[in-house]
């Protein structure tokens, strides 16, 4: 009989010997690296993590990077690490030693996973701060650089068996793309089925009223099984999955009255069609799952498409920078290998790498990024640059003096990060309403249970089944925070930056709403609407050279007169 690993759920090879104590028990392990994992967990006292996870973990030999400490490089540094002055320490020698980074976990699968990596972390020595994101697997790190190095928090985490790395954007689309599958095999399975199981349910439904005989009404109701067999133990393995986390963390979540409704259906459909008796309800098992699997994925989309927008803003930066050498010459690198004080060439109609300043040129630039002013300001030499915004008409050689998450883009992503990651009061209110509605719920269903066991028996499962799928609180816990990442994700399309979780619950109590420019309440598409002749030319010849002034120009008024 073959063995599992505790750790990762794969098969122990005949030859290993290796073994970890966990909860005073010695548990097999399929190699070193699963051992070293578990062991890591044992000693820093985390063994509750076994206890509350719902999927086996990933092998480590997976995700243990090549090289670590390449990432404690201070150049590299500066196109993820932001610099913190919070306070901490006195003196020159502590500027800088405080440090902000925003990190990529790999290899997080529920929420015990959340758990284990923040308990983790947190009692690291130098570690101030250690928030993981479970919807977007995004971590906020803030560390004492002169306590510990970067490398060593990321070694950390790989020892209990995860993969952290720096942002990248498209890394997290693969993540993405990867529960975006998942979750289409998953409807896709449920969709056929439910197509699939009401064609016998049909032909039931008629023999009813007809004189359908015993064996074949008894063939269409095992056809029934067979079909859905697949969609409870794999499209709605989800809710299984998640009610019994919450179960054993001693919480009713909504995912509890779901996984009852579907398991109690489908085993009494089982009894009634392997007894020859009563009445089956596959076809309501497997539309049930279908639409939740569908309301789910609705959900997931909201949340992805409010991530994406934050990534969006990432790739605002170009691909190439020209930086001009100390020889004069010009060379076409990445944005993140632009170090403090280069110089960099910034052509008409392109983008501005980092913040700088302009020490050559005269143009105007767009940022209505920021400012919400869609008509494009003037920058002569002296004047501040801003990465991410557009030159629009002539050359301008920028010094550069922000770089990485010191620059205004940077800092916009992680105001909008913030906004999604705290949880406002409506979303704690939903959730907290859904535990108490859940017990409240399974209180109502046992009630109708027993009332109607001593009134009519045979109908007393069903009704109370009845009871526990249309009060399912699905409404109630997923509707609140899908609207509420929904409405931050569309804000931030329009140019509205949501910057704290709360700000949308708050525009509920509002009476007065006041503008400070006109750019904010303009759509900047600038018209000609009328011409005043000074000269004696006429209206056509001056309209004939204004054009063929503008004609090389980019900037709105330019193209307006155009």
């Amino acid at each position: 009989m073959s063995v599992d690993c505790f750790h990762c759920g794969l098969p122990v090879p005949k030859t290993a010997s290796y073994t970890v104590e966990i909860n005073n028990k010695k548990q097999p392990m399929c190699c070193i690296g699963c051992q070293s994992v578990a062991q890591a967990i044992v000693e820093n006292n985390l063994t509750d993590f076994y206890n509350h996870r719902t999927q086996n973990s990933s092998r480590p030999i997976e995700l243990i990077p090549e090289e670590l400490k390449v990432y404690d490089n201070e150049a590299l540094q500066k196109s993820f690490v932001t610099l913190v002055n919070d306070g901490q320490g006195e003196g020159e020698g502590n500027k800088g030693s405080v440090r902000e980074a925003s990190l990529i976990l790999e290899g997080i699968v529920c929420a015990a996973c959340v758990w284990l990596n923040e308990r983790h972390v947190k009692q690291l020595t130098g570690v101030i701060d250690f928030r993981v994101n479970y919807s977007t697997h995004r971590a906020s790190l803030k560390w004492n650089n002169d306590q510990i190095k970067l490398s060593e928090v990321l070694n950390a985490i790989t020892d209990i068996g995860y993969l952290a790395h720096p942002f990248d954007p498209g890394r997290m689309e693969v993540l993405h793309k990867k529960e975006k599958s998942a979750a289409l095999r998953r409807i896709a399975l449920a969709g056929i089925g439910m197509m699939q199981v009401m064609m016998p349910a049909i032909a039931i439904y008629a023999g009813e009223a007809s004189d359908m005989s015993v064996s074949m009404r008894d063939f269409l109701r095992w056809i029934s099984l067979i079909i859905t067999t697949p969609v409870v133990f794999y499209s709605a393995s989800i809710f299984f999955t998640s009610a019994w986390r919450d179960l054993k963390r001693g919480v009713f979540g909504m995912d509890v009255p779901v996984s009852l409704a579907i398991g109690s259906a489908y085993l009494a459909s089982v009894w009634a069609t392997v007894t020859h008796s009563g009445e089956i309800y596959f076809d309501s098992v497997v539309m049930f799952t279908f639409f939740l699997l569908i309301g789910r994925f609705f959900e997931m989309g909201a949340r992805h498409k409010a991530g994406q927008v934050a990534d969006a803003l990432v790739r605002l930066l170009p691909e190439i920078a020209t930086r001009i050498e100390k020889n004069g010459q010009h060379s076409s690198i990445p944005p993140n290998e632009l170090a403090l004080n280069d110089l960099v060439l910034i052509k008409p109609g392109e983008i501005i790498p980092a913040d700088g300043n302009v020490i050559e040129g005269l143009s105007s630039t767009n940022e209505s990024l920021l400012t919400g002013e869609s008509i494009p300001l003037m920058k002569e030499v002296g004047d501040s640059l801003i990465g991410g915004t557009t030159n629009i008409e002539s050359p301008l050689t920028m010094r550069v003096d922000k770089l990485g998450d010191s620059t205004i883009l940077s800092s916009i992503i992680r105001l909008l990060d913030r906004a999604q990651s705290e949880k406002p009061d409506l979303a704690k209110f939903a959730d907290k309403s859904a535990a108490w509605f859940v017990l409240l719920l399974l209180g109502i269903a046992l009630a109708v249970f027993v009332y109607w066991w001593f009134t009519e028996p045979s109908q007393a499962f069903w009704v109370a089944l009845s009871v526990l799928v249309i009060t399912c609180p699905c409404a109630l816990s997923l509707a609140t925070p899908a609207a509420l990442t929904a409405a931050t994700g569309n804000l931030t399309e329009k140019g509205v930056l949501t910057t704290r979780g709360h700000a949308l619950e708050t525009l509920a109590k509002i009476t007065h709403v006041i503008f400070d420019k006109t750019g904010t309440l303009t759509h900047g598409r600038l018209k000609v609407t009328d011409i005043k002749l000074l000269g004696s030319l006429s209206k056509k010849e001056c309209e004939a050279i204004s054009s063929g002034l503008e004609k090389s120009s980019e900037h709105p008024l330019a193209q307006a007169i155009m």
